[in-house]
């Protein structure tokens, strides 16, 4: 079973630029998208039903920002929408869809341009950790794909010294991913597979950082204690070029 989390930058601008011919040559069972930028109205949902899959989306409120989907070869047994926090729920960051054996979660952590937008961005980190620590209780098999917009460790981000001020990389966010993986004993997919590899999912439009390599460590696919047996590979797949960002692929 292959799953892709893809932060797309605009679902609408993807399907210009030949989304739907990359998913199918890709074929992932589930795909979880994140700043899908869209109302549901706005997404070709009859086209991706076309290529077999079904998908659910949850956007925000205001249009043209963030929203969060997942699209899936098999429908879930249940599609829960948000996390039943008012504020977060309207800005279309969490939805999570149950399968028979395991739960897939697309999650996308608010960036933070500004001081009010990081006490955002850390109380809804907050709020998710407990949020995963209550649901493993009632589903031990889960998987949680997303943008973070934090970059973990050091080999996470070209510039560790230069930018150790710089929101995405600060001391805080980086302790609370620390603390989220150790107490919802979450292991990072790609990190386990590859520990010592530097490969990065997001690169600034400005100065051709892509072209440089002048990247961020974003994305991440976390896997409860009970799937990291069963884990076959964990990629980036940093030669997809649709969005800032790039897809990551877990293969369980």
């Amino acid at each position: 079973m292959k799953i892709i989390s893809y932060n797309v930058n605009g679902i609408r601008a993807a399907f210009t630029k030949n989304f739907l011919g990359w998913l199918q040559i890709e074929n992932p069972d589930v795909i979880c998208i994140q700043e899908s930028k869209a109302g549901t109205d706005q997404i070709d949902i009859e086209s991706l039903e076309k290529a077999g899959y079904f998908s659910y989306w949850h956007s925000a409120q205001k249009k043209g920002y963030s929203g969060v989907g997942i699209a899936s070869k098999t429908a879930p047994k249940h599609i829960e929408i948000g996390c039943g926090i008012e504020s977060y729920d309207n800005e279309g960051r969490i939805m999570r869809a149950d399968f028979e054996d395991f739960s897939v979660i697309s999650v996308y952590v608010p960036s933070a341009t500004n001081i009010d937008r990081l006490d955002f961005k850390m109380q809804f980190c907050e709020d998710f950790l407990d949020y995963i620590k209550e649901l493993e209780k009632k589903i031990p098999n889960l998987i949680i794909c997303g943008d973070f917009n934090i970059c973990h460790e050091e080999i996470d981000i070209h510039n560790p010294k230069g930018l150790k001020n710089t929101s995405g990389f600060l001391p805080m966010e980086r302790e609370w991913m620390t603390k989220f993986l150790a107490e919802c004993n979450l292991t990072d997919s790609f990190r386990y597979v590859h520990p010592e590899t530097q490969k990065f999912s997001w690169w600034s439009y400005r100065a051709g950082s892509r072209g440089k390599n002048l990247g961020w460590r974003l994305d991440y696919h976390f896997l409860t204690k009970p799937l990291i047996k069963k884990l076959k590979s964990a990629e980036i797949l940093t030669e997809v070029v649709h969005s800032d960002h790039c897809p990551i692929l877990v293969e369980i």
